[in-house]
């Protein structure tokens, strides 16, 4: 299991496998949400969403920009 020790000013190194494993980039922003007594869970924030075109069929007459979805996912995301 992958480990990291916490400097005197809080910070951590995110092992090089799970960098590798969630595909995080130098300047990649991370979440950090408490999910049980003594756990957490870390996952990356800013993915794009141009990662999912094509999933979704287009509504008709409804197109949209990926500078749109990437607003609007922002803006429900924020809300959580």
């Amino acid at each position: 299991m992958p480990t990291s020790t916490l400097t005197s000013k809080g910070q951590v190194t995110v092992p090089k496998q799970i960098r590798d494993l969630l595909k995080l980039k130098t300047g990649q922003k991370l979440e950090f949400r408490v999910i049980g007594e003594g756990q957490v869970l870390i996952r990356p924030r800013n993915r794009d969403v141009a990662r999912l075109k094509g999933l979704f069929k287009t509504p008709r007459g409804r197109r949209v920009t990926v500078r749109q979805m990437n607003a609007a996912v922002a803006d429900g995301y924020a809300q959580l």
